[in-house]
């Protein structure tokens, strides 16, 4: 089994890249889901210690959104969309206009915005680990979603003990999109976790090639 320090250029540019496929991908699921053109910031994508991910991410105290699938089949990972409180906010009422047609109702149930958060989640991540699969031909089957609303550093506690029980490496995705619709034109954050099994990235580096 691979490890950090084992990784060269070669490799870790090859993933970097595998990152890079999969935000692009999820980004025009998302615009298709939300019926509105969206402009993606370049993402920057990195291979890090799964118990280095809090480095990443500012303020451990703040407020974020999480939603959680797990893919079984020959590409097994876990994979985690995290948004700001803020940028979820914006994301989960873009949806529900286009729901309730054009207004949303004033105080919905946390059900609702949890089913709104989950389905973006979902699309994003669905999206993002299809167009791994497609590069590197391997079959897949993904879980239902899972969301959670809470602080990053409770968040990020749970993917350590949990999650680094099947691998140490984390691929990190960060990027911004400008979505059609947002007021002043403002950017949404979002940042994918991609918590891959342990022979997982040694099957992706054979498939591309660099192993």
């Amino acid at each position: 089994m691979m490890d950090l320090s084992s990784f060269n250029h070669l490799q870790l540019d090859a993933i970097k890249e595998v990152g890079n496929i999969g935000t692009g991908n999820a980004a025009t699921a998302l615009s298709q889901l939300l019926s509105c053109f969206i402009d993606m910031d370049v993402p920057k994508a990195d291979l890090v210690s799964i118990y280095s991910i809090a480095e990443y991410y500012g303020d451990p105290d703040s407020v974020v959104a999480a939603v959680f699938v797990r893919s079984s089949g020959e590409f097994g990972c876990s994979l985690i969309f995290i948004q700001d409180e803020a940028s979820s906010n914006m994301m989960v009422n873009l949806l529900l206009k286009q729901q309730f047609g054009g207004s949303v109702p004033e105080n919905l149930p946390q059900e609702i915005i949890d089913s709104a958060i989950a389905e973006v989640g979902n699309i994003i991540l669905s999206s993002f680990l299809n167009a791994i699969s497609m590069l590197i031909g391997a079959q897949h089957e993904i879980s239902p979603p899972g969301v959670a609303t809470d602080m990053l550093a409770s968040i990020l506690d749970v993917v350590a003990s949990i999650f680094g029980q099947m691998g140490e490496m984390a691929v990190l995705v960060n990027t911004a999109l400008k979505i059609e619709g947002v007021e002043g034109g403002q950017n949404i954050s979002g940042n994918i976790v991609m918590l891959p099994d342990p022979d997982a990235l040694e099957l992706l580096l054979r498939k591309l090639k660099v192993l």
